[in-house]
């Protein structure tokens, strides 16, 4: 029963391995937490799980992938997120909270998923950046190539995101250099066509991603831990592979990096993803075994046994779940029944719990 065994992460004690993988909600008002983050993370706080992350949080306003993301570039999204995470947390079981910074890059600027999600025209529409003048995919705008000034200016929101975060209460971070977004386009040579210092060789291309990191890193508490959500791999012939993030994870853990979580894919659509039960486990024990970071496993992670036998197992030491916590809020009171494990259950739902099984 691996699953239930508590851990600690750079000093933060979890109770268990289970984690609340970010998913965006695309329901933030100027990148401001509002009522529906206040129900969202209340229920996913009364979960089970040991460690909740909030949504990619973009740390400038052109950062965002839509005009509903969660922000974290101002003072006005700080005051937001503190108050209605204070108010979240009055109503659920003590679990810590981290927050995932992301910067989308030439993904940016994107109606909403349940409108289609496509690039947005018009005067809503604002321009993208990214290391290189390379869209995303036919219909998308060509973005902007970072100048020098321009990077300084992301890596410093960054720096004053995790700040933030760290005033209104957050006790983890996740760098997002993962699925396509602007650090995950740093790294891959399909995004990344530069001739400068940031592009080229595999590491000129983890250059600007190392320096973010590095920035955040010193910007947060140093008794807290600072992880990266990565793509292991693009799926794409000629792309980011599994050898290039074991390159960079041991970078990472050079710079005090406390976990690796483990995805793939994102940077172009001419991926294709070999997807099947837990695909990316063989990717986070690779990490694991080459670096010896702590690693999370995600991605069609949905039996509490299959849970249970990757952390038994070796092969990661957290296991998140996304889709399937939104499906089943209560995946992890779940899980402790039929593995024979325990979590915390508000007194309120206690009568509701099975009995003699």
């Amino acid at each position: 029963m691996a699953l239930f065994d508590p851990y600690t992460l750079r000093g933060l004690a979890l109770a268990n391995r289970i984690v609340v993988s970010p998913m965006c909600q695309y329901s933030a008002d100027e990148g401001r937490a509002t009522d529906w983050h206040l129900a969202h993370w209340a229920q996913m706080l009364q979960s089970g799980a040991a460690l909740l992350f909030v949504e990619a949080t973009a740390v400038t306003p052109e950062g965002r992938i839509t005009h509903g993301c969660l922000g974290l570039y101002d003072d006005d999204c700080a005051r937001a997120l503190a108050g209605v995470l204070a108010r979240a947390r009055k109503l659920a079981p003590a679990m810590p909270v981290a927050l995932q910074l992301a910067h989308a890059g030439r993904k940016a600027s994107c109606a909403v998923p349940w409108d289609g999600g496509k690039p947005l025209r018009g005067p809503r529409a604002w321009a993208t950046l990214a290391p290189s003048g390379v869209a995303f995919d036919a219909g998308y705008p060509v973005p902007r190539a970072l100048d020098a000034a321009r990077l300084a200016v992301i890596r410093d929101g960054f720096a004053d995101a995790a700040r933030r975060a760290g005033d209104a209460g957050i006790d983890a971070l996740e760098v997002h250099m993962a699925h396509g977004y602007l650090l995950h386009e740093f790294l891959s040579p399909l995004s990344n066509v530069r001739g400068d210092a940031y592009g080229g060789t595999r590491e000129r291309r983890m250059r600007f991603p190392l320096e973010v990191f590095d920035a955040v890193r010193a910007a947060f508490r140093a008794d807290r831990p600072v992880g990266v959500r990565v793509s292991a791999t693009d799926w794409v012939d000629g792309g980011w592979t599994l050898d290039d993030t074991i390159a960079l994870a041991r970078e990472l853990a050079a710079r005090g990096c406390a976990f690796i979580d483990v995805s793939s894919a994102g940077l172009s659509p001419a991926q294709r993803v070999d997807s099947r039960p837990g695909l990316h486990v063989p990717f986070a024990r690779a990490i694991r075994v080459e670096t010896g970071l702590a690693t999370i496993a995600v991605g069609l992670i949905t039996e509490p046994a299959q849970a249970d036998a990757i952390v038994a197992n070796g092969d990661a030491d957290l296991v998140a779940l996304a889709r399937g916590l939104l499906w089943n809020p209560r995946w992890p009171w779940h899980a402790a029944q039929a593995l024979g494990g325990a979590v915390g259950v508000p007194p309120q739902y206690r009568r509701g719990v099975p009995r003699g099984r």
